[in-house]
Parts: structure tokens; C-alpha cells; sequence
């Protein structure tokens, strides 16, 4: 991976000398510019509890690093005093590497300290083999970074399904892909250079809904992914939850009221044999609404007025409200987000989810923020939510 003669990253482990309560300090101030901003030093101070002086002196430390800047200052008004001079992101600077692996590909994205999608590429798998499949994300991602002159790469965050250990940087076990144990962190840190952290993407769409997306704020949220992996993740107080090993979240065979697809693991009715878009693409194949394996043609049939293609996605939509229901009995989250082909791009769809969940509740369930740009964001989030956890571990190292 090219690097500039001074390349910023975050450290791939938070530094243990820091203290939490510098690190959380920081943290909400740089959260709340992320918020707010361009906002007045003032108006953070008062948003988070922190003195005047002690936010100032954060800010100053993050214009060091490049992470923010001064804007300009409104107009001069009648009175006493200096104007405010608001701050804000710095998204000239920096840059993050979101990486997304998914059954049939990967998803390789560079991403802004706000979590949009500046650049993308989808890279089919020649083969599902793990050091071809990051060798190939490593080639994209210094590619995409050699288009962006002038920013320095914070870091790389994978996203993938399945067991990830994301102490480790590990994928512990994915069935589909055929992974087992493959140290994903250490693999492709030494194919970029830079650092690398990794988790399940159910979690690491979490983390983007509560820093970029319609979630923020929410006191508790569960997200429910069903693609051609289905898993959950569920936060409270800003803090996704993460069993041993980050085993948490494996909802695949949970019991799906009224499925009738057989499972793998020779049961009927499992969360993913009834969700899967496989299962989706079998469907529409043998109805004889679109080839091969991609749900978006499915979708497209349906915008084409296929009413096949498009009860095919509301039927589907509704087993999902039903899982959603499941998890919201459970939980009782205050929100649930779902990330589903036919949620994100059809009214009825949605309409249908939210049947199933019930007129209490229906409220309470949104289509994930990012329907154009899902898997990136998910990969990008990663090393955002650990920008945002602890801003000042980003440093700048001299080659």
C-alpha cells in the first residue's frame, strides 16, 4: 500500500497508558462536533458536560492531528465579547478503508470521519480461498486510495458474517465462505500496511447506525442483517454487546414461526434457511422471475411490475417482521434497525415488516440509514467507531 512520507492511523489496540476518563472525555467531544457541527466550542462544553477550558484544549489537540478545523466565524454583531468561532470535522485529511466480505463478493470503499462513501468497488470472488480474497481487497484499496492524492489512510475496518472474533481480528468460523480460524487483522495489516480491525458486520452496522445513522441517540438497538448470512447484534448505552469470543448475535437457527424450509442442520424453519437470499433467488428462479443469484434482480422484476417478483419480496419481508417480533420480545430494544434487500428499496415491503411486528411496535422499526451503500458503511464503521471511541490514539508515524 503506497503511504505518504506521513501516514495518520489508529493504533489497531487502544494504548493501555490512557486513562478512561481522558478517553471518554474525548471521545464525546469529538462525538458531538460529529453531531452538531460546524458548533461553537461553547455550545459543546454545554452539550457534554465538560468545562469551557478542557473542551478547548481537546479541540486544540484534534486540530493537531488534523482531525478538526476552524470555520468560518459569522458576522460581527453589535456588543461585548469575541464571535464564536465554530469548529468541525477536518474531512480533507483523512481517509478510512471500509471492507465488507460477503458470500458472493467483497466490497472495498473509502470512506470520510462522517461515514460517506467517496469511493466504492465490488470484486466478485474468483474463489472463496482467504488469502486470494484479501490479497484481491489489498490490491482495490491501494488502487482506491492511489485515486484520492493529498488524504492519509486512518486504518482498515472488515466487516464479514459468521463467528468473528474481533479481539483477535479473527474469523472464528464462517460455513458459507468455508472459513475457519483465518487471522484476517494480521493478514491484511501485512498486505497494507496499515492497521487493521475486524468484526461481524450485524455489530459493525451498529456502530454505524449509532454514529451516522436515524439510530443516533437511541438508548438501546438491535440491528437484524438478513442476507445471504442472517445474524443479529444488540446494543445498550452505546455499547454493542459481545459474548467470549464475540460469539453473540447467531440467530441462524433460531425457530421461525410458520417456515417451512428445510435447514442444514435438519431442522425446518431456521432464521436462515427461511431468510437467506439464497433461499430468495431458489424462489424466484423456480417461479421463473429471474436467473442466477443476485436478489437485486429480484427487486428489479418487482419495479418492473412483476407482481411474482414482488409478492416473492413482501412474503419474505414478513417472515423477516416475524423474526424482528421474535428478538423485539426478547429484547424489547427501543430500536430495531434491519438491513433487508426488500425493507431497503420497496414501501411495501417495509409496510408488510411492520404488519408483522405489530401497531405498538411498528414504529420502532426502521430500514437501515445506508440503502445505497450498506456493505461499505458496514466495513467503514469499524475503524470509525474505534476513531470515535478514542480519538487521541491517532498519531502520526514517520517513514
Amino acid at each position: 500500500m503506497p503511504r505518504t512520507a506521513a501516514t495518520a492511523r489508529v493504533s489497531p489496540v487502544p494504548r493501555a497508558a490512557d486513562s478512561d476518563r481522558r478517553r471518554t472525555s474525548a471521545s464525546v467531544v469529538l462525538r458531538s462536533v460529529l453531531e452538531h457541527g460546524p458548533v461553537a466550542r461553547s455550545t459543546v462544553a454545554r452539550l457534554t458536560g465538560l468545562s469551557p477550558a478542557s473542551v478547548t484544549d481537546y479541540c486544540a489537540r484534534f486540530a493537531e492531528l488534523g482531525l478538526l478545523r476552524e470555520t468560518v466565524a459569522p458576522p460581527r454583531t453589535r456588543g461585548a465579547g469575541r464571535p464564536h468561532v465554530p469548529v468541525d470535522l477536518d474531512l480533507s485529511r483523512f481517509l478510512v478503508a471500509g471492507v465488507h466480505i460477503a458470500v458472493p463478493y467483497t466490497t472495498v470503499a473509502l470512506l470520510d470521519l462522517r461515514g460517506r462513501v467517496l469511493a466504492e468497488r465490488e470484486l466478485p470472488h474468483e474463489s472463496t480461498e482467504p488469502s486470494r480474497v484479501l490479497a484481491r481487497a489489498a490490491t482495490a484499496l491501494a488502487a482506491l486510495f492511489a485515486g484520492a492524492p493529498g488524504t492519509r489512510p486512518l486504518g482498515v475496518g472488515v466487516a464479514v458474517g459468521g463467528w468473528v472474533d474481533r479481539q483477535a481480528g479473527t474469523v472464528v468460523d464462517h460455513p458459507l465462505l468455508g472459513w475457519r480460524d483465518v487471522p484476517v487483522r494480521e493478514r491484511l495489516g501485512a498486505l497494507t500496511g496499515l492497521p487493521v480491525r475486524v468484526d461481524g458486520h450485524a455489530r459493525a452496522l451498529v456502530d454505524g447506525e449509532r454514529l451516522f445513522g436515524r439510530a443516533r441517540g437511541s438508548r438501546s438497538l438491535l440491528h437484524l442483517f438478513a442476507g445471504n448470512v442472517v445474524d443479529a447484534a444488540f446494543a445498550t448505552h452505546d455499547q454493542v454487546h459481545h459474548g467470549p469470543r464475540s460469539q453473540a448475535g447467531a440467530i441462524a437457527h433460531l425457530p421461525l414461526p410458520g417456515g417451512t424450509e428445510p435447514c442444514e442442520c435438519g431442522r425446518t424453519g431456521c432464521l436462515q434457511a427461511e431468510l437467506s437470499e439464497r433461499t430468495l433467488c431458489r424462489r424466484a428462479r423456480a417461479a421463473g422471475v429471474a436467473a442466477g443469484t443476485n436478489p437485486m434482480r429480484v427487486v428489479a422484476a418487482a419495479a418492473a411490475g412483476d407482481r411474482v417478483a414482488a409478492g416473492l419480496l413482501v412474503s419474505r419481508a414478513r417472515l423477516v417482521g416475524r423474526a424482528a417480533g421474535l428478538l423485539l420480545d426478547v429484547l424489547n430494544p427501543e430500536t430495531v434497525v434491519v438491513t433487508e434487500v426488500g425493507v431497503m428499496h420497496r414501501e411495501d415491503c417495509l409496510a408488510a415488516l411492520r404488519e408483522e411486528v405489530g401497531p405498538e411496535r411498528a414504529a420502532a422499526v426502521l430500514p437501515t440509514s445506508f440503502p445505497r451503500s450498506v456493505l461499505a458503511v458496514a466495513g467503514g464503521s469499524v475503524i470509525l467507531d474505534a476513531l470515535y471511541r478514542d480519538p487521541l490514539s491517532v498519531s502520526s508515524e514517520t517513514d
